[in-house]
């Protein structure tokens, strides 16, 4: 992830994260990198401005985490966001 503008940052959304994957946790103002470890449904956020909707997903393979993605509730004006996302990746 590649600032453009300053007060942001990348880190995971950990109810939305492959089990056993050392969570993104990207630091304000900073470039963000994480290597997809094994398959999965992974999600990323702006933390100053998550429930603003600054959200991402990133799915990877065949995701064995199918179970998190479908019980997360994102918070506030990112649950709009979110569910447009999903939205997409399903069939």
């Amino acid at each position: 992830f590649t600032l453009v503008d300053k007060n942001h940052n990348a880190e995971a959304i950990k109810e939305v994260w492959p089990e056993g994957v050392e969570a993104l946790e990207g630091e304000m103002n900073q470039d963000a990198e994480f290597v997809v470890e094994k398959p999965g449904y992974y999600g990323i956020k702006c933390h100053p401005h998550y429930t603003m909707g600054m959200v991402a997903l990133i799915v990877a393979g065949e995701p064995e985490n199918k179970a998190q993605l479908e019980a997360f509730k994102a918070p506030g004006g990112a649950k709009k966001r979110w569910d447009e996302l999903v939205q997409q990746i399903k069939p």
